[in-house]
């Protein structure tokens, strides 16, 4: 499997399980209706260990932009293969986040709140403020990149055109990472600290036609791919700065 197809398939079921488990908790009529936060945490968090699994061998398992950034500018990863794996990585989170609608489909018909549609695609924040929402994402994902360099595999680095990962073992620390991110930093934005992960379904979202959708909420949509990526480059120079 290459590089791409690994990042693209890994993100698609990271996308497939993760938005899966929001549907399964929001949507009208579904077995999982109404079972909560937890439910959701804990989906998400096996979320990002499938995704891990599958394509550590082959990519490393980076699934998320602000994670191959983090690397890049720690010196880990080449910032030739960069453009690559996001572009991979934003195509496979809209391709999961289509077939989670496909899937679910008779339940966003029965479901009349369009927030609640919406929200099986991307993050809405439980209090708009842009401020503390840039800070949430910038925490959350810190807190994700900072640990993910602790974790990574040396023996997959050796120099940057090698992909740089969690390896297949560190998929089992990564998904408790993610379950306490959820937990502990999840209740202010919806913890997206992965901006494939809330703009390709959010483009998907905007495009599919769905019976009552409401709008996609473009002017929010930026704060989720930009404070990760703040968030990735300040854990990168925090741990440059604690390896030298």
């Amino acid at each position: 499997m290459s590089q791409f197809v690994a990042e693209f398939v890994g993100t698609l079921f990271l996308m497939l399980i993760g938005n899966g488990v929001v549907a399964n908790v929001v949507l009208q009529d579904t077995k999982g209706f109404n079972s909560g936060w937890i439910v959701i945490t804990t989906g998400w968090a096996f979320a990002v260990f499938t995704g891990v699994v599958i394509a550590a061998p082959y990519s490393g398992a980076h699934i998320n932009p602000a994670v191959t950034l983090g690397l890049a500018i720690a010196g880990e990863f080449s910032w030739a293969l960069v453009p690559k794996f996001i572009l991979a990585q934003m195509l496979g989170a809209m391709a999961g986040s289509f077939i989670v609608w496909l899937m679910y489909k008779d339940h966003f018909d029965r479901t009349e709140d369009p927030l609640l549609k919406r929200a099986v695609f991307c993050t809405t924040p439980a209090i708009r403020n842009i401020r503390s929402n840039i800070l949430s994402e910038i925490i959350g994902t810190f807190t994700l990149i900072f640990v993910i360099f602790y974790v990574t595999d040396p023996v997959m680095g050796g120099d940057t055109e090698t992909p740089i990962g969690m390896g297949s073992l560190g998929a089992i620390p990564v998904t408790f990472l993610v379950w306490a991110i959820g937990l502990a930093l999840g209740g202010t934005t919806g913890y997206a600290i992965n901006p494939a992960r809330d703009l390709g379904p959010r483009i998907v979202y905007s495009i599919i036609p769905q019976k009552g959708k409401g709008d996609s909420d473009w002017s929010y949509s930026w704060i989720p791919v930009v404070a990760p990526i703040l968030g990735a480059t300040l854990a990168a120079m925090m741990y440059l700065y604690l390896d030298n």
